[in-house]
């Protein structure tokens, strides 16, 4: 696929049209509150997994709702001392995993936690293990519309509740270091990145890699490749509720969860990528609200981005702050 959207130099100018609720932060000051009414009740329990460089705990820990989510937190086999905490949210349809696929950070000398998805798990990876007992009105398949009718109905609030309670579960652990904790993911785990930076003042870095969920009312537009084309297939048949569903949308928009981003962010954006398109990552990152902030492009890539090279740059950049 050849470049479809902006040129790059426009794309490091762009600004979204998106406009955040009068009342986005009292919505979400609200729904972390309601959430915090909940015990977390964060339980760890240590998994033979025969892997001799780390030791793993399965997480158990109460998300939005009060309802169970899982997670894995993996360390360093010799951690004696309090570590560096690496948060990971992972991508769209995909579970927290098996323990094996994620050695990456904790080979770092880093505490790694991995969410959970609610409701997802089911379509590559290892799986998931944490259902979303919430129901909702009529909806597409998948998880885009699900709960479309009302902001305090939709999926993603329950999942970006899930994202600020995991962090503070994973920060219960005596052997993470709370003051030096960095949020990453890819995908739709760099949509709840963004989401996790605009809501837990004081996290250390974040690294979105061409995040989902920014920008909606140009990425439901320019893209017919799902899951953002859920939205359309939904209004296809649900006609007039547009306004509806955008101002629901709106609530979660990445753009501006970025604009309350107060840590250093390494960005990256793919200028092929169709799934989430350059502009919309582009969208976010020049929102974003700190100074100290990057982005790597990856001219000839899709979806896919940087991938191991994009790890490479984390690493790299994550010295200085983590």
């Amino acid at each position: 696929m050849a470049l479809f959207d902006l040129p790059l130099d426009e794309l490091r100018a762009y600004r979204s049209e998106s406009g955040a609720p009068e009342d986005f932060d009292a919505f979400w000051t609200k729904t972390l509150q309601e959430a915090r009414e909940y015990d977390l009740d964060a339980r760890f329990e240590p998994v033979d997994t025969d892997l001799s460089t780390v030791r793993v705990y399965d997480v158990t820990f109460a998300g939005f709702g009060g309802h169970p989510v899982k997670g894995w937190l993996i360390l360093p086999a010799s951690a004696e001392e309090p570590l560096p905490l690496v948060m990971e949210f992972v991508g769209y349809g995909g579970g927290r995993g098996l323990p094996h696929e994620h050695l990456l950070w904790a080979s770092t000398g880093r505490a790694h936690f991995v969410m959970d998805t609610r409701g997802q798990g089911s379509a590559w990876g290892g799986g998931g293990g944490t259902a979303d007992p919430v129901g909702g009105a009529p909806s597409y398949p998948g998880f885009m519309t699900r709960g479309i009718d009302a902001p305090e109905n939709y999926y993603y609030r329950r999942v970006f509740t899930d994202a600020v309670r995991a962090v503070e579960a994973a920060r219960s652990h005596p052997l993470t270091d709370a003051s030096r904790t960095v949020a990453l993911g890819g995908s739709q785990g760099g949509g709840i990145t963004i989401a996790v930076g605009g809501l837990v003042p004081d996290l250390t870095a974040v690294a979105p890699d061409v995040p989902f969920l920014c920008d909606f009312p140009r990425a439901t537009t320019l893209t017919d490749r799902h899951p953002y084309r859920e939205v359309g297939l939904y209004l296809k048949t649900h006609r007039g509720r547009a306004e509806d569903a955008l101002r629901t949308l709106s609530y979660f928009d990445g753009v501006h969860f970025a604009a309350r981003g107060r840590a250093p962010a390494l960005f990256s954006a793919a200028l092929e990528d169709q799934t989430c398109p350059p502009s919309t990552v582009f969208a976010a990152f020049n929102a974003w609200a700190h100074e100290d902030k990057a982005i790597e492009v990856y001219a000839f890539n899709d979806h896919e981005g940087g991938g191991p090279f994009q790890q490479a740059a984390q690493l790299r950049w994550l010295r200085s702050y983590a």
